[in-house]
């Protein structure tokens, strides 16, 4: 039976974990649970891997799987419930808080032939700067024939606490212009960048332009055909119903400062989410789960 093996290593200015299981490669920062590279042997990366990728203390990773939490994008375009459960008067950075927090690992064991990895984000006693709520956060991974990522927020008060979410992750790509996305046709979506318009996609999506699109009511199941690389990238969601799908294109990867300028190509966001009407409110002592599992197979 294989041995789970989990290996403490330093990124730059973050502490990191490197996870070893049965062929395949995964590696975490302790910040932000951020998961920045996912490759199994002989195979191409699933998690695009950024060479400009910045490891600096306090600034999220512009790579792999960022876990957004407990309210997603631009603070202001959440929902008033969501936007509710903050009080404070300082500015809200993007993406939540608990992509720059220190998680802890809670557990690393053998589940069956898989490997189970638990990451847990402590909370302080008055709950966290700004949103003083008892929710308990924890991103348990799972090492199989594929990758299972599951974020489960647990609410420990006595208010109903609403959030917004998202597991953010950057898929690597022979090239996003070659590449489509299957099992979007028919669904609405907000163009966010078309002044935030609601359309409908027809047939297979195709990138020929920056894409920031929020699909609703999605299905569980999403495939990106790369033929170039002969695979089909397989998404299965749990705790969803909706989808973010991001690419910056050339313009908005020149204004980054960790990214290359033809970085876009190489890549493609695809976002298991919880946003807009698609919020989570957790009851006193409910759990919610938002969850992914991917995998790929040969075209």
């Amino acid at each position: 039976m294989p041995t789970p093996h989990v290996e403490t290593v330093k990124v730059d200015e973050l502490d990191c974990w490197r996870i070893r299981h049965n062929g395949a490669e995964l590696m975490v920062a302790r910040q932000g649970a951020h998961i920045f590279s996912y490759q199994r042997q002989g195979e191409q990366p699933l998690i695009w891997p950024n060479p400009e990728a910045l490891f600096k203390q306090g600034k999220g990773i512009r790579t792999g799987v960022p876990v957004c939490w407990p309210w997603f994008g631009v603070f202001d375009r959440n929902p008033d419930s969501v936007k509710a459960m903050r009080q404070s008067d300082q500015p809200a950075g993007a993406h939540g808080f608990a992509r720059t927090a220190l998680w802890e690992l809670a557990g690393a064991e053998l589940e069956g032939e898989a490997l189970r990895v638990d990451l847990e984000l402590p909370v302080p006693a008055s709950g966290f700067p700004g949103w003083p709520h008892q929710v308990d956060l924890k991103l348990s991974l799972l090492l199989d024939d594929q990758l299972h990522i599951c974020l489960t927020s647990h609410n420990r008060g006595t208010d109903t606490v609403t959030l917004s979410q998202a597991l953010h992750t950057y898929f690597a790509v022979s090239d996003v212009r070659n590449v489509q996305v299957e099992g979007l046709d028919g669904l609405a979506y907000i163009d966010t960048a078309d002044g935030w318009t609601e359309k409908q996609q027809s047939g297979l999506l195709h990138f020929t332009a920056e894409t920031d699109r929020i699909y609703l009511d999605t299905p569980a199941q999403l495939s990106i055909v790369d033929k170039d690389w002969q695979r089909r990238v397989q998404l299965t969601s749990q705790g969803s119903n909706s989808t973010v799908i991001w690419n910056p294109w050339t313009e908005r990867a020149q204004a980054f400062d960790d990214m290359a300028d033809d970085g876009w190509q190489g890549m493609l966001c695809i976002e298991t989410a919880n946003v807009l009407d698609d919020v989570v409110a957790l009851a006193p002592s409910e759990s919610r789960t938002l969850g992914v599992s991917i995998t790929s197979t040969t075209l």
